[in-house]
């Protein structure tokens, strides 16, 4: 490979197929969504569902080349990955603030399609103090074990932060599968009013961001199991915090509102 070099601190990427071939793959993955809808024909959805894990891995793994292996990524690099992050994560909050002001506005002022009731009549709820607050409790207990992990990480105590990070890990894919769980209990569906599509539309986004929040975390763990993180140059780990305190944030204000104070 023929390296440049230039007389500015910015790291520009060398040319890659990855993001054309990833954005083919999401059309492809939507179209599919749609047959499988329409036409109930799964093909389509899990062959670019499949093609969007391969370009994934190939892309991460050509990041983490360079930024493990080629030392690209140098501090004012990092710097500009963390703003950049900053930034998702604060489109990602807006993103949610739409959820919420929508589920205040119907619920403040219930129109009267619905019986002029919030919740709307023949809605039963869940008891916010059963499994939402189970919920809630495993995952602030994961926001607590990252931040020992990231403490480990800084202090140099690698096996403390295997441990911590693979507990957070396991906490999360608890949460997920009890969130799946209280899905399939529910006696309303996304169809039943637009409380039914208020509450599966935030919580099942909510319950993909803990998805890919978990992912990050097992690509993290790996690339700790490696030594590719160290005190000083452990930017996947921060990222990948980062966005697990905004999803254990997110779900505080999902319970209060959705569950606690419609209940």
């Amino acid at each position: 490979m023929k390296m440049y070099f230039y007389n500015h601190p910015f790291h520009l990427v060398s040319i890659s197929p990855w993001p054309m071939l990833s954005s083919l793959s999401f059309l492809m993955l939507l179209m599919g969504m749609i047959k499988m809808f329409y036409c109930n024909n799964y093909l389509l959805m899990f062959m670019s569902s499949l093609s969007l894990i391969l370009i994934s891995i190939q892309w991460w793994r050509d990041t983490i080349r360079e930024a493990t292996f080629q030392g690209m990524h140098v501090f004012f690099v990092i710097n500009s990955l963390k703003l950049g992050m900053m930034l998702f994560i604060i489109s990602e909050l807006f993103f949610f603030i739409s959820f919420f002001w929508a589920f205040c506005h119907a619920g403040l002022s219930a129109n009267i399609e619905i019986g002029s009731n919030w919740p709307p009549k023949n809605i039963s709820l869940f008891n916010p103090y059963y499994i939402p607050l189970l919920n809630t409790i495993i995952l602030l207990s994961s926001g607590i074990s990252i931040t020992y992990c990231h403490y480990s990480i800084l202090n140099n105590k690698k096996y403390k932060s295997l441990i911590s990070l693979t507990l957070t890990i396991i906490l999360g894919l608890i949460f997920t599968s009890i969130q799946l769980i209280e899905y399939l209990e529910s006696s309303f569906t996304v169809n039943d009013s637009i409380f039914g599509s208020l509450f599966f539309m935030t919580t099942g986004f909510h319950g993909l961001h803990v998805i890919i929040g978990t992912l990050f975390l097992i690509i993290t763990l790996i690339r700790l199991m490696n030594n590719h993180l160290s005190f000083y140059h452990h930017f996947c780990f921060e990222a990948a915090s980062w966005y697990w305190h905004f999803v254990d944030v997110i779900w505080i204000i999902v319970f209060s509102l959705i569950y606690w104070w419609s209940y």
